[in-house]
């Protein structure tokens, strides 16, 4: 068993070997610029308050809780390596998945981020928090949200972690560690984008959130433009770096974002036509979004564009001559991620 203080040596070691080069540096202080946009921003808002942020009771969750919902679902496609990988044994993918559970990671610490600059006192957070607080668990959807996403965090951490650790001593990484871990975040990956959309289904005020094919809507689209995003990631480090990715990988990653898709405009169709044939009071959130209502109509060519992104990203996909061409396949991605973050920003 190796010592605590030669691991932490050995740990010192490796950020030592990959904070090398101008190009990370550079990489580095491009991030910090943006970072330090952000803390100045937070602090104004913090001084006077969410009105800085626009939001008010017609515009109740704006760019922050938009871009949590979309990076869950991010966080969420790691499953879609996962399952190929460790259930399936399938090769390509098993090679590349510690890079999605990476991605994960990342996605999951912004998440939280966004919710600590959206809830305005984040102070007094500590009183969601057991022992200290009271987290009103199984009633408060807020304390399913805490555990869900923390504790997906941690799975991931877990197996990146003690996976990375035992290559870098030079050892094989025990399956039997780490399989009932991946077993557990299958579902687990499923229940933080479940958690979520529950948050808006719960609000029975909001007729276009209250509806059940809210969740199912939620994974689906999840496991498109988050696996859209890696393909696109994993072409940079291949070209960035040493590292081998096979082409088979990511052309498989491409086939099951077009079956995902697929899934998403089939329930997004289901729940165009209850609520046009159908015509009752709900409608008014739908047309308002795809043809305007009472004269205003500023978000109908976003909703129509983003729908037309999804399309054309899932022909593309489904087709296994655009689906296995870099430029159509790269092109496909784009459009699925911009589809997606359109109809979870501006579209909720």
């Amino acid at each position: 068993m190796t010592h605590p203080l030669e691991a932490i040596k050995n740990l010192s070691t490796s950020f030592k070997l990959i904070t090398k080069g101008r190009w990370y540096y550079a990489w580095i202080a491009f991030l910090l610029f943006f970072i330090l946009i952000g803390v100045i921003s937070y602090v104004k808002q913090f001084n006077q308050g969410l009105i800085l942020t626009a939001m008010r009771d017609q515009v109740s969750w704006g760019l922050y809780i938009s871009n949590f919902t979309f990076l869950v679902g991010v966080a969420a496609a790691a499953v879609l390596l996962v399952i190929p990988a460790y259930l399936y044994h399938f090769k390509p993918i098993k090679e590349i998945v510690l890079f999605g559970e990476m991605m994960a990671i990342t996605a999951m610490i912004m998440c939280m981020l966004f919710i600590v600059v959206d809830i305005g006192r984040p102070e007094r957070a500590w009183h969601i928090l057991p022992v200290i607080g009271a987290m009103n668990f199984p009633s408060s959807l807020l304390a399913w949200d805490v555990l869900t996403l923390n504790g997906y965090l941690a799975i991931n951490i877990f197996v990146v972690f003690y996976v990375l650790y035992k290559l870098y001593m030079g050892k094989e990484y025990k399956m039997s560690v780490i399989w009932p871990i991946v077993i557990i975040s299958i579902p687990w990956a499923i229940s933080i984008h479940t958690v979520t959309a529950f948050l808006y289904n719960g609000l029975s005020s909001r007729q276009f959130w209250n509806a059940s094919i809210l969740a199912p809507r939620f994974i689906a689209s999840a496991l498109c433009s988050g696996p859209a995003l890696m393909i696109i990631i994993f072409q940079i480090v291949r070209k960035a770096s040493r590292i081998e990715i096979a082409d088979s990988a990511l052309f498989k990653i491409a086939e099951l974002i077009a079956y995902a898709m697929g899934i998403n405009l089939f329930l997004f169709g289901a729940e165009f036509f209850k609520e046009f044939y159908s015509r009752s009071i709900h409608l008014a959130p739908m047309q308002y979004l795809y043809f305007g209502l009472h004269g205003h109509s500023n978000l109908v060519i976003w909703m129509w564009l983003a729908l037309i992104f999804n399309v054309t990203a899932f022909i593309l996909f489904l087709r296994p001559k655009t689906r296995e061409n870099y430029f159509t396949l790269n092109l496909a991605c784009v459009l699925i991620i911009l589809g997606v973050y359109i109809e979870k920003g501006l579209g909720l």
